[in-house]
This record gives structure tokens, C-alpha cells and sequence, in this order.
């Protein structure tokens, strides 16, 4: 255990980013075997949008970067946080670091981002996505992406994690957010197994269809237990899934300057559909 800790705490750039191509390019590659709708569209027209937010969102994280290592600097010269408070052993210290971001930085600030007028806007880039794969889930809008890595934070400082448990935690979200968009197919009974704990793509593609009440589910990223706790978890037919979301123009789902535009629009907000 303690040499797994190591190499995350000397983690680089070139590994994480080894680590994201690696993964969309698992998944890229099943969703032509297996995929779970057969959609008639251009793929590397679609990706190109995501990509390109992908990119911005890279960006905006090195800055971030800068800020978490002062934060881990801070950390580890006062001992804040919980698991400073205990003595566990490493691995049970792992599990519950990984559990505090995956609801903070994950569960919390997405119900917000629903809930919270102002933060909605933002985030209906993501759900715009009228073409649900691997590469959606790269696609948050910048101002998104702040809100979420502030929250990711807030999950480092309350806990007070060593940089390696962050690291981890970090990998483990990359592998499970492209799991969970990707238009994969598995098993119904396999998909079904997997949601009792975690977030199965079937299980988040209820998320991503265009109207109330599905959308405003299964917030998770990691674990869906947080989801069923708080009451917010629902799984159904896949068959009736309708993505984008239902207060954009679908026709500019790939319209890169329109979707970072599109949240500063006057009049913007939900409408209240019947299921």
C-alpha cells in the first residue's frame, strides 16, 4: 500500500494525461462495438466541440493546480482535516478521502448546479449535449468547471488530504466519467449490478435526457449510493431517452461559440415539463 501511495504522489503531467487519452480511447473504441443508441451523426464533428471545452477546462485546472498545492502546503503544516483527526489505516483513510470528494466535489456541487439559478446556466452546456458519448463527458463550460474544482477543494481542505489521495481520487473520476457518458451497452443485468454502487452508463444517461424529472437524478459521478440516500436516484428504459436540454437551441449543440454564449443569455431558465 505504501508504494501505491508513492507513485501518486510522484504522479506527472504526462502519466495524467496518458491516463485521459487512454480512457476515451477505450471507450471511443467499445461504443462502436457496443454501442447503446445507434445515432446517425459525424462523431469527430461532435467531438470537436467537446474537445475544444476540454481543452479550456485543462487549462483553467493548471491554475487550479497551483492553488491545491499551496492548499496541500498548508495542509500538511497545520494537520486540518478530519483525517488528521484519526488514526486509520492507510486504506481505510483511501476509501473515505475518495468517498468525502466524490460527494463534495461531485454529488454536492451538481445538485447545486442545478438547484442554483445562476449556476444552472452554466451548466446546461453539458446537458445540451444532443449526442451522449465518451467525449461528453469533457464537455463543461469554464465558468462549470470552476464551480466544480472550487468544491473539489473545499472536499481537500475538509478532509485534509495528502496530495497522493487526491491524486487517486482524481484518476478513479476521470475513468468513471467517461464509464458513465459513454454510449456503451452492457448487459442489462451487468448495468443493473453495477448501479446498486456505483454510477453505470445506463445510469447517467437518465440523467442527460432533455426534460423534467430525469434530469435533475443521479447527480453522482462515483458512488450512487449518495443518490439514493438523498432520494435522487431512478433508473428506467433507456429506450425513452431524449437527450439535450430542453431550454437551448438543440440545432447548435456543436456550436462552440454559441454554447459558451449561451449562458449569458437574458430570459434563460428551466421550464417545468410533466413526465
Amino acid at each position: 500500500m505504501d508504494n501505491i501511495v508513492v507513485f501518486f504522489e510522484n504522479l506527472t503531467s504526462l502519466q495524467k494525461f496518458i491516463w485521459i487519452v487512454g480512457c476515451l480511447s477505450v471507450f471511443w473504441i467499445l461504443e462502436g462495438v457496443y454501442p447503446l443508441k445507434k445515432h446517425q451523426y459525424n462523431k469527430w464533428k461532435h467531438a470537436k466541440t467537446n474537445f475544444v471545452l476540454l481543452l479550456s477546462t485543462m487549462l483553467i485546472n493548471v491554475i487550479f493546480g497551483l492553488l491545491t498545492v499551496g492548499v496541500f502546503l498548508w495542509i500538511d503544516t497545520t494537520n486540518f482535516g478530519l483525517l488528521h483527526m484519526v488514526d486509520f489505516p492507510v486504506w481505510v483513510e483511501i476509501i473515505l478521502a475518495i468517498m468525502i470528494l466524490d460527494f463534495t466535489s461531485q454529488y454536492l456541487v451538481h445538485v447545486l448546479l442545478h438547484k442554483i439559478p445562476f449556476m444552472w446556466r452554466f451548466h446546461t452546456v453539458h446537458h445540451s449535449d444532443t449526442h451522449v458519448d465518451v467525449t461528453s463527458g469533457t464537455r463543461h463550460h469554464p465558468i462549470d468547471f470552476i464551480f466544480r474544482e472550487t468544491f473539489a477543494l473545499l472536499g481537500v481542505l475538509i478532509a485534509g488530504l495528502p496530495v497522493s489521495y487526491y491524486l487517486m481520487y482524481r484518476i478513479l473520476t476521470v475513468l468513471f466519467t467517461y464509464f458513465s457518458h459513454a454510449d456503451i451497452s452492457l448487459p442489462a443485468k451487468l448495468d443493473k449490478a453495477i448501479s446498486y454502487v456505483f454510477i453505470s452508463p445506463n445510469t447517467h444517461k437518465f440523467h442527460h435526457h432533455h426534460v423534467m424529472p430525469w434530469t435533475d437524478t443521479n447527480f453522482g459521478n462515483i458512488f450512487s449510493f449518495w443518490d439514493r440516500i438523498f432520494g435522487t436516484f431512478m433508473y428506467q428504459d433507456t429506450k425513452d431517452i431524449v437527450y439535450g436540454v430542453d431550454i437551448l437551441d438543440a440545432k447548435k449543440s456543436e456550436d462552440i461559440l454559441y454554447q459558451l454564449k449561451a449562458p449569458f443569455q437574458k430570459g434563460l431558465k428551466s421550464v417545468e415539463y410533466k413526465s
